[in-house]
Formats: structure tokens, C-alpha cells, sequence
């Protein structure tokens, strides 16, 4: 089946904040985090449901290298990318965010 994909206004802001927050750390680890991103997203868009349901219909892909988690939905044929996040946060942060 073919996707379209949706990465969230949220979920662009938080994996630009967290690559601002590894940059201050190293230079260019900020960079090498969205590459990490860019390769899970586009393993999520190839097959979405090899991740697992997390919570209600909420899957998590976490990142190669970096503590993080991308979660998503499927509803149809669209993926929703909803929150980037370090998988110690609260998730508070991203079950409220559908």
C-alpha cells in the first residue's frame, strides 16, 4: 500500500529543538540526529505497521543512536508524524496530541 505522509507542525518543532540542543553539545550531532530522523521516517512510510501500538492506535519508532521516539498514526492511507520526542519525557506530551 502506498502512504502519504503528515509530519505535524509539533513534530517538525520538536525534532528542530532537539537538533538545536545536540548541536550546543557537539558540532554537527544536531545534524546526524535529523539524518537518524530521515531514516526512520522513511522506514515508517515504507511499512508503518512494523512498528508497534504504543498506545490506543499511537505507534513509536525509536531512533537509531539518540534516546528518542517518533510517534505516529495510520488512518487510512495517511501517516501522521505527531510528536519527536526523548522517550524519558512524560507522555502526557504525546498522547494529547492527535
Amino acid at each position: 500500500m502506498k502512504y502519504k505522509l503528515v509530519v505535524k507542525p509539533k513534530a517538525e518543532q520538536d525534532a528542530k529543538d532537539a537538533a538545536l540542543w545536540y548541536n550546543n553539545k557537539r558540532e554537527d550531532l544536531g545534524n546526524e540526529f535529523l539524518l537518524a530522523i530521515e531514516a526512520q521516517i522513511n522506514a515508517i512510510h515504507r511499512n508503518p505497521n512494523q512498528f508497534q501500538i504504543i498506545y490506543n492506535s499511537i505507534r513509536r519508532a525509536l531512533i537509531a543512536r539518540f534516546p528518542y521516539g517518533i510517534f505516529f498514526i495510520v488512518e487510512k492511507n495517511t501517516i501522521y508524524v505527531l510528536a519527536i520526542l526523548h522517550t524519558f519525557r512524560n507522555p502526557q506530551n504525546w498522547k494529547n496530541r492527535k
